[in-house]
């Protein structure tokens, strides 16, 4: 692993913590989080006079697939943890083997005490990569994969299962073809971008998973949502 990108990986992290408490022990509303996508509807009603109004944001729904371990797993299984996710299949030759790299980065970034040689914390992100291809994409297929791109099971998660519903969750949770860079075919979701899911189920984050940049500021995202307080 490139020890300098790990290490901008980790600076992205604790950067927007210590930026977030600095300004909240001076101020009470200059820190900008990520912002929340997908509205599903706008309530509005009448208080003291003033018309108000509250956007419902999408919460995605509660996949249930098999992981490269041969466990069914679902997406609430993991309560209180921020996501990441993405889509690939193991015999891509073209991008998925470089999104995959660069999110174990992501992935080892986050490290207990921030000390590289300690142990993964993995209480506070959960990866999900969905194949694209589950006909070819056995669990046992997904696990010889992740072994041999150091993928450490305890927080991340290869999930295979029935296309359709692989393929709807993409398009109708994620909607990842109406945030992507070019056209995503509804028939294969070949596609780069990184998903940012917050501890409610929101999406918070878009990001091109081949760029450095816009991997550092999925990092610091992830840095600013840990800090974000817990709400329905």
């Amino acid at each position: 692993m490139n020890k300098k990108a790990l290490l901008a990986l980790l600076v992205a992290v604790l950067i927007p913590v210590t930026s977030y408490l600095l300004v909240r022990f001076y101020s009470t509303d200059a820190v900008v989080m990520p912002r929340k996508y997908l509205p599903d509807t706008v309530l509005t009603s009448v208080e003291n006079g003033k018309m108000q109004q509250d956007t419902v944001w999408h919460k995605i729904a509660n996949m249930r697939l098999q992981n490269q371990l041969g466990d069914t797993v679902a997406l609430y299984d993991k309560p209180g943890k921020i996501m990441v996710m993405d889509f690939f299949f193991t015999s891509c030759g073209g991008i998925c083997p470089v999104m995959t790299k660069n999110m174990s980065k992501l992935q080892q970034s986050f490290i207990k005490g921030g000390n590289t040689r300690r142990k993964i914390d993995t209480s506070i992100v959960q990866f999900v990569s969905f194949t694209i291809d589950p006909e070819r994409d056995s669990a046992h297929v997904l696990k010889k994969y992740a072994d041999k791109m150091g993928v450490n099971h305890d927080n991340w998660w290869m999930l295979t299962g029935n296309r359709d519903s692989i393929y709807n969750f993409a398009f109708n949770e994620l909607k990842v073809d109406k945030f992507a860079e070019g056209p995503v075919s509804p028939d294969f979701v070949h596609t780069n971008r990184f998903v940012l899911i917050d501890k409610q189920y929101h999406v918070r984050g878009y990001y091109n998973g081949l760029d450095s940049a816009s991997l550092k500021k999925l990092a610091r995202d992830i840095g600013l949502l840990l800090l974000e307080k817990d709400r329905t």
